[in-house]
């Protein structure tokens, strides 16, 4: 019987159980590596990295202080994404960033993405949705946590 007490204490006295997993970076599969990669850079605002690849596949971003999104080439057509599943980022101001999004020609809107006009969550943070040129959903939003 007092083995497993043993265990026990091993795990709660360790810290083990406060391990919390954070987001390290997104991968976004596409057609076309220079359209989607000018679209994180222009679109979006995203600053490249270093890849270690080095075999024209692959571009990164630095998406924040410890996150990165991984844009990487040979899709064979660009499949159906629901709004359902898609990457949030948060701005200061959502009326300045839908002007880089209208200088670029990127349709965009609250849910249903048509509009033009945000979306207010029931907590007041609006949100916009729109998609990159291989059709993954992008939010942004004002949060401010």
């Amino acid at each position: 019987m007092r083995f497993p007490v043993a265990i026990a204490f091993l795990f709660l006295g360790s810290g083990l159980h406060a391990q919390v997993a954070h987001i390290n970076h997104i991968t976004v599969y596409g057609t076309d590596l220079k359209r989607a990669s000018d679209f994180y850079h222009d679109v979006m605002g995203f600053d490249t990295i270093p890849e270690p690849f080095h075999d024209g596949r692959h571009t990164w971003f630095r998406i924040g202080p410890h996150q990165e999104l991984h844009v990487v080439s040979g899709a064979k057509a660009d499949e159906p994404h629901h709004v359902d599943v898609h990457m949030a980022f948060s701005v200061s101001d959502i009326a300045d960033f839908a002007k880089r999004l209208d200088k670029a020609g990127v349709p965009y809107g609250g849910w249903n993405a048509t509009d033009k006009k945000p979306t207010r969550r029931p907590d007041g943070v609006l949100q916009i949705y729109f998609q990159d040129p291989d059709g993954y959903w992008i939010e942004v939003n004002n949060d401010r946590f």
